[in-house]
């Protein structure tokens, strides 16, 4: 039977312990594997390995030995609960292999999962699975996750409620990282929140996002922008400790006063412009960035743009005598200054 939608989100959430088998395909290796991890987890549970109720079977392996699947489905291991015969890689070649195994499986078997690449209507491996009668066949694709399996990934990772304006900054965060990343981002939510009953907030996502990491760059930025002169050269010394590179402050102020014009100059407004960004900018750095755009409006951001850009361009001149990082402090007073007047 074919999967698709929510009856797939459902399925890998929760499987049915009566089904004898599923096919996991698709072309991103990543959001297969974490497909196939997440179901192997909910069949034998997370210490089904240990304990030998997980037989993994590469292709190339079974390919060798066909009985090798039939002899996992069948095995009697130690200890009591579901079992599992993954097979990794498979490819139509293996389709009679598998369809013999399956042919002659009975209730207390071990269940099997098997995952492979792109596979055209017309595979004979995807044929099986989608017409068998107790058997699913589920394509995974390059798509922004839904709603319904977002939830299942938060409860996945124990976390509880979460307000309105989080989850929709969840959802944006999810379309811009990768499977892997976003698998990642959840467990440091989990970690996060862990012993906190109240409801996940923005604040909440932005403190375990991957942009996070920009963190000591963007102090420094946004003083800027909110015009605080007088706080640009401690937090200049603090970034000069850290080893940050007087290119790579300008590229940022650069990226952070061309994130404000586009905010700025959309048609929509400020908020219709932060809205359409990528990466998407979340709660508290989301209001104050609408605050800087608002108070710079466009034709000063696009002043303050062109002096970012001598600056870049004097940094990596050949001629340039004057110590790099005092270059960029002073562009960045000028521009804290610049924004008063």
């Amino acid at each position: 039977m074919k999967l698709a939608g929510r009856e797939a989100a459902r399925f890998f959430a929760k499987p049915d312990p009566a089904v004898t088998g599923i096919l996991i395909y698709g072309a991103d290796a990543m959001r297969v594997a974490l497909k196939r991890q997440a179901i192997i987890t909910a069949l034998v549970g997370p210490t089904g390995e240990e304990e030998m109720r997980l037989t993994r079977i590469p292709a190339a392996q079974l390919r060798k030995d066909p009985a090798m699947l039939s002899d996992a489905l069948k095995a009697q291991g130690f200890f009591p609960g579901a079992r599992v015969a993954f097979v990794e890689d498979a490819g139509d070649g293996l389709t009679p292999v598998i369809k013999a195994a399956l042919a002659d499986w009975q209730a207390g078997d071990a269940q099997i999962v098997v995952t492979a690449g792109q596979l055209a209507a017309r595979s004979s491996l995807r044929k099986y699975f989608e017409t068998h009668p107790s058997a699913f066949a589920a394509g995974i694709y390059d798509e922004p996750p839904t709603r319904e399996s977002i939830e299942a990934d938060l409860k996945a990772a124990g976390v509880g409620q979460i307000d309105t304006a989080a989850m929709t900054d969840l959802t944006a965060l999810a379309r811009d990282l990768q499977p892997g990343d976003f698998k990642q981002t959840m467990e440091k939510l989990s970690l996060y929140k862990h012993g906190d009953p109240s409801p996940i907030s923005s604040a909440d996502i932005e403190a375990v996002s991957p942009n996070t990491i920009e963190a000591a760059l963007d102090d420094v930025l946004h003083v800027v922008a909110e015009l605080r002169t007088s706080d640009i050269a401690p937090l200049m010394r603090r970034l000069t400790a850290q080893g940050v590179q007087p290119v790579a402050l300008c590229i940022g102020a650069t990226r952070h006063f061309r994130t404000l014009h586009a905010a700025a100059s959309d048609p929509g407004g400020v908020q219709s412009g932060l809205s359409r960004l990528r990466p998407p900018v979340f709660g508290p750095r989301r209001d104050r960035m609408s605050k800087q755009a608002s108070n710079w409006g466009a034709r000063r951001l696009e002043t303050a743009l062109a002096m970012l850009l001598d600056t870049d361009l004097e940094l990596r001149s050949a001629g340039q005598v004057a110590p790099q990082m005092a270059l960029v402090e002073r562009a960045l007073i000028r521009l804290s200054m610049m924004g008063k007047r």
